[in-house]
């Protein structure tokens, strides 16, 4: 499955590549504010259903652009698939965006391909055998302070985003760090981190096509995934945080107060830490980063045995 996975990404890979040579002929519409299709989207999204249900008729669809209009509709194998992540990126010549193509099985992901067509990277991982750049085995990094840490993230920018509480975010991460960066890809962003080439991700707004594929990458290379509080069932919960043990379990106590499943004691430990504006010594944050990753692991253990609802 896996292989016809990466022949479906490496197809799509080539239409996006070919229509990069002249990106301003590129036909382009946009879904909302800042949200923008293009052609190459479909196209690329096409190939990639036709190659998996050429080799699986049986199995699901989830597609970015036509969500569950094509393939079987009560397969327990569905394919969820973003044809082009970081399209804001692509229009613009800018060249940071891939291709994600993952497998649930009942629920879970088992099979994962993150291909960057501009650097001929691929990222493939299938469950309980590892994570592999370029069939290279990888593994998150092994740095255990948050001050020596590069840490991705993604900007707000839809309407109704909160960009008041992301600043703050941005803020209390940036003051405790080495660096942060916006690459504008989630999915990179979450390869990225399984290959240790950043530290730790975190972003709101998210769709399970965006992290189903990089998730499996992160937890597969060593790390874990979750959301802001640290519960690793959060593929339909539109927030993300991603990392090595230590790194995810120091995060885990600065973004978990801004989740929107966090308790009301949490959101008002913002407002005081806002106004406080201290950020934590390295020895609370080694001390906060073994305790709250020895509670995540066990969450991302529990986790495995649910199913995800889509």
């Amino acid at each position: 499955m896996l292989n016809v996975a990466i022949k479906a990404a490496r197809a799509a890979g080539a239409i996006i590549n070919r229509a990069a040579l002249d990106v301003e002929s590129v036909r382009i519409s946009q879904k909302q504010i800042n949200d923008f299709v293009t052609e190459v989207d479909h196209a690329s999204e096409k190939i990639i259903i036709e190659t998996l249900l050429t080799a699986y008729p049986g199995h699901g669809i989830l597609a970015e652009e036509s969500g569950k209009e094509y393939g079987a509709k009560d397969s327990e194998f569905v394919w969820i698939i973003d044809p082009l992540d970081g399209t804001t990126n692509f229009i613009h010549g800018f060249p940071v965006y891939c291709i994600s193509i993952a497998l649930a099985v009942k629920g879970k992901v088992e099979q994962a391909v993150v291909y960057d067509p501009t650097r001929n990277d691929l990222f493939t991982a299938t469950k309980g055998r590892g994570a592999y750049l370029n069939e290279r085995r990888i593994r998150v990094s092994k740095r255990t302070q948050l001050k020596d840490c590069l840490i991705s993230t993604g900007f707000p920018f839809r309407p109704g985003d909160n960009f008041k509480s992301y600043l703050n975010m941005m803020a209390d991460v940036m003051q405790r760090t080495a660096g942060l960066r916006r690459p504008g890809a989630a999915a990179l962003d979450l390869a990225y981190v399984a290959a240790g080439f950043t530290d730790g991700f975190f972003e709101t707004g998210l769709s399970i096509w965006d992290v189903a594929a990089g998730s499996l990458l992160v937890t597969e290379a060593g790390g874990l995934v979750g959301n802001f509080t640290g519960e690793a069932d959060f593929l339909e919960q539109r927030e993300c945080l991603a990392g090595s043990p230590r790194i995810y379990g120091q995060l885990v106590p600065i973004l978990g107060k801004y989740s929107k499943f966090a308790s009301a004691g949490d959101k008002a430990a913002v407002r005081q830490a806002a106004a406080a504006d201290t950020p934590a010594t390295d020895a609370q944050e080694a001390d906060d980063g073994t305790d709250a990753a020895e509670s995540a692991a066990p969450q991302a253990d529990a986790a495995k045995g649910e199913d995800a609802p889509f």
